[in-house]
C-alpha cells in the first residue's frame, strides 16, 4: 500500500478546525508533508476522489491545492496530476559570527563549490566609492560568484574590495577571506542589512527559480581592526534554502537604567 493509498485510505478523515474548509483542508495535507505520512513524489487523489474522501467540494479542494502549490507544498504537472513536492534542504546561518560562505558550509560538513561570473579591476561606481571610502578615481576589484552545494544553487554573492587592498582577484580561490587574511587584511567585524526582494530575471536564470520570486538581499559593510571599510558585499539568497539565525538577550537593567 502506498503512502497516499494509506492515508487516503479507509479511515475517517478529521480535519482540524477553524477557519474556512479549504484552509483545514490545506493544514490537514500540510500535517501528512511535514510528519512524513506522505512523502516527496507521492501523488495525490485527483480533486474529484478527494473531494468525495473528505466530504467537501472541488471548489474547495481545488482552493486548497492552489495554495499548496503557491506555497511549493506541492506541485502540479500537467497531464499526471498533483504531487508532494521535493523538499528543498535549508541551511542556517548565524548572525553572530562573521564567516565567510566556504567556512560556514565547511563547519556543517556541506560540499560546497562556486561558479566564477566575475573577477577583475573596475573603476568604482559612486556608491563603492562613498562606502568603501576611496579617493577620486581609485579603482575596486569585484569578485562575483555563484555559490552552490551538491547541485543546488544556494547565493549570488557580489564583493567590491579596494584595488589597493585586492590589486590580484582573479587569484582569489574557494575563499575570499582566506585570500584576505593572507595579507592581514581578514575583516573583523561587519554589519549587515538583509531585506526581501524580487528577483530579477538574470539572477532568477543562476538561481534556477522564476522571475520575481521572493529572495533574501544581503548588504554586508566590513571593517578591519582599525576601523577602515575593507569590503562592500551585496548577495542574494534563496528565500527557500536559507534561515538566517540570531541568539537575542535581554538588555542588561542595571545598564539600560542609567
Amino acid at each position: 500500500m502506498t503512502n497516499t493509498q494509506s492515508l487516503f485510505g479507509a479511515d475517517t478523515i478529521v480535519l482540524p478546525q477553524g477557519g474556512p474548509l479549504y484552509l483545514q483542508l490545506k493544514r490537514w495535507i500540510e500535517a501528512a508533508v511535514a510528519s512524513g505520512a506522505i512523502r516527496p513524489g507521492d501523488a495525490l487523489p485527483s480533486e474529484r476522489d478527494l473531494a468525495q474522501r473528505v466530504d467537501v467540494s472541488r471548489v474547495t479542494v481545488r482552493k486548497a491545492m492552489q495554495q499548496l502549490v503557491q506555497d511549493g507544498v506541492l506541485v502540479q504537472r500537467h497531464g499526471s496530476g498533483t504531487f508532494v513536492a521535493p523538499q528543498t534542504p535549508r541551511v542556517e546561518q548565524s548572525l553572530s559570527q562573521l564567516t565567510s560562505f566556504a567556512e560556514d558550509m565547511a563547519r556543517r560538513g556541506m560540499a560546497v563549490h562556486s561558479t566564477w561570473l566575475d573577477r577583475g579591476l573596475y573603476d568604482a561606481s559612486p556608491e563603492e566609492t562613498v562606502v568603501l571610502g576611496l579617493s577620486p578615481n581609485e579603482r575596486v576589484a569585484r569578485v562575483e560568484r555563484l555559490r552552490i552545494t551538491g547541485d543546488m544553487p544556494l547565493a549570488i554573492e557580489r564583493a567590491a574590495i579596494s584595488a589597493a587592498i585586492l590589486p590580484d582577484p582573479e587569484n582569489v580561490g574557494t575563499s575570499l577571506y582566506a585570500h584576505l587574511e593572507k595579507t592581514g587584511n581578514r575583516p573583523v567585524r561587519a554589519i549587515q542589512r538583509i531585506r526581501a526582494v524580487s528577483i530579477n530575471a538574470s539572477d532568477a536564470a543562476l538561481l534556477g527559480v522564476k522571475q520575481g520570486e521572493p529572495m533574501l538581499q544581503i548588504e554586508r559593510t566590513s571593517y578591519l581592526p582599525s576601523g577602515r571599510v575593507i569590503e562592500f558585499t551585496r548577495s542574494v539568497y534563496r528565500g527557500d534554502t536559507y534561515d538566517f539565525v540570531a541568539e537575542l538577550r535581554i538588555a542588561d537593567e542595571t545598564r539600560s537604567r542609567k
